[in-house]
């Protein structure tokens, strides 16, 4: 009896987020080491299809940089990183896209297993990401050549709405088309926030092997639960939050900017992070407001 009460507590508290978050877009970025374990893309996915099944619209966007960077070891490419963006000449943009559209069918194929529907859109079937290449400021000023990398500028909203109507999940990875016709590479984690942006999304999820932030690398007991945009940047200026992170935070203030309610920086590895985020009074991770 006490453990059938317990489940029914669950559901109780549950309710109220259900409610909140039906027929609202929530776009959820799925990368990091957190790709790489099997068990953790399971549990992730299969909450992705409990949230479309209760009402909920998610967008799954991935990355996929690890497998990019064993991808140009096997072809004898060293990689090269600059400000947290991986530096893209042709040869590492085809790798890039060959993977990409690989780690995206294997998703799709895998939330279909988990009982829900999905498609996956990229370059070869619908792509929805439109971009501009992106340039970078150096200390001095002067914009950086990071090769083929962009930035999204606009998105094919239409068919992301026509698919979340139909009850199906949309899987995008994280290459966009530029005027041109031609492809970039775009970071994953501003593609999630530029989607949450022109979706009117109400949550931005970044699901990684990062459980949240830091206010010390190495101890565990300085994860911050609440964090303020006013806070985050000034934890960029100080270095607090550097390399990798700083591209996901400045998407996430972004995103904020323009009307995105809340931002979460979650572990995947967790078993059911996302809908502990979600669905409890009490998440994990870090929330992001204004």
């Amino acid at each position: 009896m006490d453990d059938a009460l317990s489940k029914v507590n669950v559901l109780v508290e549950a309710l109220e987020w259900i409610r909140r978050f039906r027929d609202r877009y929530i776009v959820i970025k799925l990368g990091g080491s957190a790709l790489d374990d099997p068990d953790s893309v399971r549990r992730c996915l299969a909450d992705v299809v409990f949230m479309e099944a209760v009402g909920m619209r998610p967008i799954l966007v991935h990355g996929g940089g690890k497998a990019i960077s064993r991808a140009m070891a096997e072809a004898g490419i060293q990689p090269h990183f600059v400000q947290g963006r991986r530096y893209t000449d042709q040869e590492t943009l085809k790798i890039a896209t060959r993977v990409l559209t690989e780690i995206c069918e294997s998703l799709v194929d895998q939330l279909c297993t988990e009982g829900g529907r999905a498609i996956s859109l990229h370059l070869k079937s619908q792509n929805v990401l439109n971009g501009c290449q992106l340039t970078l400021p150096n200390e001095q000023g002067n914009p950086i050549d990071l090769g083929r990398v962009g930035a999204v500028s606009s998105i094919n909203s239409e068919i992301l709405q026509a698919v979340c109507r139909g009850g199906v999940i949309p899987v995008i990875p994280s290459i966009a088309l530029d005027p041109e016709g031609q492809a970039l590479n775009v970071n994953a984690d501003t593609a999630a926030a530029a989607i949450a942006k022109l979706m009117g999304a109400e949550k931005l999820v970044f699901l990684s092997d990062v459980p949240g932030i830091f206010l010390d690398k190495d101890n565990p007991a300085t994860l911050v639960p609440h964090m303020t945009m006013g806070r985050c940047r000034e934890l960029i200026a100080d270095g607090t939050i550097a390399a990798g992170m700083v591209p996901k935070v400045e998407a996430a203030l972004e995103a904020l900017e323009v009307g995105v309610e809340k931002i979460h920086i979650i572990d995947a590895r967790i078993p059911h992070s996302l809908l502990l985020e979600i669905y409890s009074d009490k998440g994990i991770g870090t929330e992001i407001v204004m």
